[in-house]
C-alpha cells in the first residue's frame, strides 16, 4: 500500500470473508449438533475419537466448513469492496443459529422432552 492510497479504496472483501466464514462455522456446528441428537446414526458417525465422543466429529466437520468457507469467499472476493453492513448482518443471524441449534432446551423441544 502506497501512502498516497486512500483507506476507502482497499478492498475489504478478504476481512469480510473472514467474517462471513465465521459465522457459518457457527452455524454449520449447531445445524451438526442437532443432527446428532436427533439421530443416533449420525451422532455414531461423528465419533472419530472414542474418548471424546460425537464432539469430535462435530468439531472437526465444523472447523473442515469453516476453513473451505473463508477460503473460497476470500478467493471470491480478493480484490472487491462488499457491503460490509449486510455481511455483518448475516454473519450475525448465522451466529445467532448456530447458538440456537447448539442449547440444549432449544433442540430437547425436537426430541420431545420440552
Amino acid at each position: 500500500m502506497s501512502m498516497s492510497q486512500d483507506v476507502n479504496s482497499i478492498p475489504n472483501g478478504p476481512g469480510a470473508a473472514a467474517i462471513l466464514a465465521a459465522g457459518i462455522g457457527c452455524a454449520v456446528l449447531g445445524i451438526v449438533t442437532l443432527a446428532s441428537e436427533l439421530s443416533d446414526a449420525v451422532g455414531k458417525s461423528l465419533n472419530f475419537y472414542g474418548p471424546v465422543g460425537p464432539l469430535s466429529g462435530k468439531t472437526t466437520v465444523t472447523v473442515i466448513v469453516w476453513l473451505v468457507a473463508w477460503f473460497v469467499l476470500s478467493r471470491l472476493w480478493r480484490n472487491k469492496t462488499v457491503a460490509l453492513g449486510g455481511v455483518n448482518a448475516a454473519a450475525l443471524i448465522l451466529l445467532g443459529v448456530g447458538f440456537l441449534l447448539t442449547f440444549p432446551p432449544f433442540w430437547a423441544v425436537f426430541l420431545g422432552h420440552g
